[in-house]
């Protein structure tokens, strides 16, 4: 997680989440990021959990929700 390639991740509190959903759309239409993720782990989000990834010198948040992954 502190290494330079690895953008910050952080798992968006519910309230952020509900607003996504009423932004975007049903989570079933956001990209999707598996349980089996390093980061993913790191963070112990658990599937459902939305993911925002800040990556630096961009001005938009991308978002991930979490799935099963085997």
């Amino acid at each position: 997680m502190s290494h330079v390639l690895v953008p910050r991740h952080e798992i968006v509190p519910p309230d952020e989440r509900e607003e996504l959903i009423r932004k975007y759309g049903p989570l079933k239409l956001f990209p999707k990021i598996l349980t089996t993720d390093p980061v993913v782990r790191q963070l112990g989000a658990k599937p459902g959990d939305v993911i925002k990834i800040t990556r630096p010198g961009e001005k938009v948040p991308a978002y991930r929700v979490v799935v099963r992954g085997g």
